[in-house]
């Protein structure tokens, strides 16, 4: 998996000899020729470790459904700005399924993080499920729709064995009329820069900790990342403490999509989170997007209802299943 396959490169199909098959070596026939060997199943399934390769072939289809999309486009974008290394030091890998002239479905994964999928049939999930058993790949989990990740979960034990386990189930959300909290609390939301990397780079470890991301990243990389692209806002008080951020990702497709939204325990209550998503809302929409995407754990049910109010409306709702240990 670490050499680069073509932009077109079907998934291996490896087969096995039956046992007590006899071996016939060039002593045994000395002519003998050896058949070419069988091509790759026809499923329609490409993979390729090259980034720029799978947006030129799937570029259309990502940006049909920026918000369904949202997460794929976001981190290839990433990869395609920072490097194949900056989710980690494995490469990654993406796919797309293609039939005739048309793709039909992408997936992607960045290790050591889940599997990524846009929606698939239960038949697609599948054969999906098949390839990447046959490679060998053993899989951490998935995070794709409801139906999706649920049709793959199920696959994947078929075809390997391997359990798998619901982690979180978490909605993603549109903006609609942007509604600010009122009454706001006092303060400003601001830029993070240089100076903030200390507490930037505190928080996320903390958010990270708190949604179970902690072990697989990096959180004073996240907080550069923010600081050199502007990403991070804090909301601060008159005095100039800060005591709440969010985040959100570039402009790609026409949507940015808010994210790590997060206040410290002891200043929670206090309106801080609506403050601030809505002075990171409200930028995105000055700054040309389209669409102003969201996710939210549907077990906080106190983040769930301060978006709404806030004006976002349900898209979709999203698994993520853990799979057991090989």
């Amino acid at each position: 998996m670490h050499s680069y396959e073509p932009r077109n490169t079907h998934f291996d199909d490896p087969r096995a000899v039956p046992a007590g098959t006899p071996r016939v070596t060039p002593s045994d026939e000395p002519h003998a020729t050896q058949p070419p060997p069988d091509p790759p199943p026809d499923d329609g399934w490409n993979v390729t470790h090259d980034v720029e390769a799978f947006l030129d072939r799937t570029g259309d289809f990502l940006h049909s459904q920026p918000a369904l999309h949202t997460v794929q486009l976001t981190v290839t974008e990433r990869l395609r700005t920072r490097g194949a290394d900056t989710y980690g030091s494995e490469v990654p890998f993406l796919g797309w399924l293609e039939e005739g002239d048309d793709i039909h479905a992408t997936y992607l994964r960045t290790p050591p993080h889940p599997l990524v999928l846009s929606p698939l049939t239960t038949a697609q999930a599948d054969t999906l499920a098949a390839r990447l058993a046959a490679l060998g790949h053993q899989l951490p989990g998935v995070d794709a729709d409801h139906a999706t990740a649920t049709a793959f979960a199920e696959a994947w034990q078929r075809h390997t064995g391997v359990a798998s386990m619901l982690r979180r189930r978490h909605r993603l959300y549109r903006l609609g009329t942007l509604t600010p909290p009122s009454p706001c609390p006092a303060g400003r939301g601001r830029r993070v820069d240089a100076a903030d990397r200390g507490q930037l780079t505190s928080w996320y470890s903390e958010f990270m900790n708190a949604v179970g991301e902690g072990p697989v990243t990096d959180a004073a990389s996240l907080a550069d990342l923010g600081i050199s692209r502007g990403l991070v806002t804090f909301w601060e008080t008159p005095e100039g403490a800060a005591v709440s951020m969010a985040g959100v990702t570039p402009l790609i497709a026409g949507q940015i999509r808010v994210t790590t939204v997060y206040t410290p325990a002891h200043l929670r209550g206090r309106g801080y989170a609506g403050a601030v998503t809505a002075e990171v809302s409200r930028a995105a929409l000055a700054a040309g997007a389209q669409e102003v995407l969201l996710f939210a754990d549907l077990s906080n049910s106190t983040s769930n209802g301060l978006y709404q109010r806030l004006g976002y409306t349900p898209v979709e709702d999203f698994a993520a299943y853990d799979f057991e240990a090989g």
